[in-house]
């Protein structure tokens, strides 16, 4: 599945999107017909690599970002990708982002494009997971059934036009930014 345009992209976001990526068909949630680049704005897309539906922090992440999207200027066009067919990511979001955008990769290949790792046994279950799991409870969100490639980190990507203008690579399956904070930790990525 892997050019080398994708392994160069990979080892340098910054040489921009391989075309293949960028035309590859999609379906999911709330999408316009067509291919990947059909779905990015002419502003900032953030991309944002979901676990699987049964984790708890996936949908702390749907609505938190919702949170953010609603309440922060500037905050750029949100793009989901998970692990399931369009029906499931519908059932999905339903809860936390009905009118969400979301891309179906059951086969993980823009995961695979975009470098979303799967985890370590710590990155999954170890203290800082369990302690950020208490986190999310308290703010009402809960875990489902298991599916997909539970081992399967997120990971988040802002990117403009064919180039990745900044990124998230988590430390643990918990991890992520101050969603509020993004559209300034973009605007300082951009120097």
């Amino acid at each position: 599945m892997t050019s080398d345009s994708t392994e160069e992209f990979m080892a340098d976001p910054s040489s921009g999107i391989p075309a293949e990526t960028l035309d590859a068909s999609v379906a999911g949630v709330g999408l316009s017909p067509g291919s990947f680049r059909d779905q990015l704005g002419a502003g900032e897309t953030l991309l944002v690599f979901l676990r699987h539906f049964g984790c708890i922090f996936c949908r702390e992440t749907v609505g938190e970002l919702r949170k953010a999207a609603n309440e922060v200027d500037g905050f750029p066009d949100v793009l989901f990708f998970f692990q399931g067919t369009p029906t499931e990511g519908r059932a999905f979001l339903r809860r936390d982002w009905p009118e969400a955008r979301a891309v179906a990769d059951p086969e993980l290949e823009f995961y695979e494009r975009f470098g979303v790792r799967r985890a370590s046994y710590l990155e999954s279950l170890g203290p800082s997971v369990l302690i950020a799991g208490r986190r999310a409870r308290k703010k009402g969100y809960e875990g489902g059934p298991l599916s997909g490639d539970i081992w399967r980190m997120p990971g988040i990507f802002a990117i403009e036009g064919e180039r990745v203008i900044w990124s998230f690579h988590p430390r643990h399956a918990a991890d992520h930014p101050e969603f509020g904070e993004i559209p300034s930790l973009i605007r300082a990525a951009r120097g």
